[in-house]
């Protein structure tokens, strides 16, 4: 599991970044375009807030989670949500989480 969380979390920077980057450069830093762009219709604004309410759900579970389980790094799962979403925080965490189990189950 450890390699294939890496992967998602790879693919989960690497897909959306693939897609906003070069939005970004046609259009700059311009944040109400982006936001009029993200919610032009009801079915945007329904991805937009399921992808808020995920990413919600997700910081709080690493916070509790990490903490509780004391996995080294986790802060930098939180960085990935809050820069590029949760397809990359998410399994960026998981990944995290399984090597450090995989290493103390070795010790």
């Amino acid at each position: 599991m450890t390699k294939l969380y890496l992967v998602l979390a790879i693919l989960g920077t690497v897909l959306p970044y693939g897609a906003f980057v070069p939005w970004l450069f046609a259009n700059g830093v311009d944040i109400v375009l982006f936001a009029e762009q993200a919610t032009v219709n009801a079915i945007s604004t329904f991805a937009w807030l399921d992808v808020l309410v995920s990413a919600i759900v997700s910081l709080v579970f690493i916070i509790v989670d990490g903490t509780r389980n004391r996995i080294k790094y986790y802060q930098v799962a939180i960085v990935a949500i809050l820069t590029v979403g949760v397809s990359s925080g998410l399994p960026l965490y998981l990944y995290l989480k399984e090597k450090q189990q995989k290493t103390s189950v070795r010790c």
